[in-house]
């Protein structure tokens, strides 16, 4: 497969609302503006997505603008337990009103639901501050709040402009992982911390675009400190959008992105040909530069299906044991790394 590497500073679109350059990249390179999108608004979808956590417990955060609907979303996840609560309030046609940054480098999504659910993600461009409540987020009500800084984000990241076979459709995304956090969230009187002791890690899925109505993705991350203290993560995925150009599919290490081909995520079934997501997964690659197995421990399936609009997510949350062969060809091993792997069916 070709991977295209983009590397000057261009618009994302052409006047006919394509990609113009269908690649992928270590920073973002490409300029977004939602201006130059050619389809009706309704169909543009923005969002901001937080993983924060460590080995013992983390936090999703997400801010959506989706067109036609708009979500603020929460996950709390116990991996001792282990458990999770994932909702999400919602509100009809923002349809741009939620101002969702054009850029992740610098800019603010802020916004607050009828219901109370406040989340406000504030970037100067060095720190990242999240902050917000969820009200009666809990199983007996409790309220979530969380307060959280994120800083020194890593120079390089996996980043992606990827076409759909359908024209004026469009995949933008950027995945920073191995960003340092600190900061607390508590779920009542239940109070979760993040610092440099917990070696507690950041990751940011950044993304704009106009889908096609129905897709299935794949999608796969990780972050840790390794036992000399270095940062380490991959990203992985496929079936959305075109890839013939690129694949999302990255490695990072001390901060320096390192570019994968084609990564297949081998999901166990059962007797009936079903899914069995809490099964051992297996992880290969074309290039023999990616090998990993998970053994889960937590499948996050909160689905939303009312047939003609329907988001049935699969998110299974693991430890990752395998290894992964840098640019320069140096092999790296890894034993029982927590990280996650999802398989999503959405229409919308």
């Amino acid at each position: 497969m070709v991977q295209k590497e983009i590397t000057t500073r261009q618009p994302l679109l052409n006047e006919k609302g394509d990609i113009a350059n269908p690649g992928y990249a270590k920073t973002l390179i490409w300029d977004y503006n939602r201006e130059n999108i050619t389809k009706r608004a309704t169909r543009i979808k923005e969002w901001d997505y937080y993983y924060i956590g460590n080995d013992d417990s983390a936090i999703c955060l997400t801010i959506a603008d989706l067109g036609y609907v708009g979500a603020l979303s929460a996950s709390v996840l116990d991996f001792n337990e282990p458990s999770q609560i994932t909702k999400s309030s919602v509100c009809l046609f923002p349809i741009g009103k939620m101002k969702m940054p054009r850029t992740s480098v610098v800019g603010d999504a802020v916004w607050k639901n009828k219901d109370g659910v406040e989340m406000s993600f504030l970037n100067d461009g060095q720190t990242r501050h999240l902050f917000g409540k969820y009200p009666k987020f809990g199983n007996n009500g409790e309220e979530l709040t969380f307060d959280i800084v994120l800083t020194d984000a890593p120079k390089e990241s996996m980043v992606i402009a990827t076409p759909f076979a359908k024209k004026k459709h469009f995949y933008y995304n950027q995945k920073i992982n191995c960003i340092k956090a600190k900061g607390v969230y508590t779920l009542g009187d239940k109070e979760y911390k993040l610092d440099e002791k917990t070696k507690s890690l950041a990751t940011l899925d950044w993304g704009r675009g106009v889908w096609t109505y129905d897709n299935t993705w794949y999608w796969g991350s990780l972050q840790a400190i390794l036992e000399d203290g270095s940062t380490f993560g991959f990203n992985i995925g496929y079936g959305f959008g075109n890839n013939d150009q690129a694949t999302e599919n990255m490695v990072f290490y001390k901060g320096i992105s390192h570019k994968l081909d084609e990564v297949t995520f081998n999901i166990p079934k059962n007797d009936d040909g079903s899914f069995n997501y809490l099964g051992d997964w297996t992880f290969t690659s074309n290039d023999d530069r990616f090998y990993m197995e998970m053994k889960p421990i937590i499948d996050r399936y909160a689905p939303f299906d009312l047939k003609i609009m329907a988001m049935i997510p699969h998110q299974v949350f693991g430890h990752f044991t395998g290894y992964v062969k840098l640019d320069d060809g140096t092999k790296i091993e890894v034993s029982n790394l927590l990280g996650f792997a999802e398989h999503v069916h959405n229409k919308w």
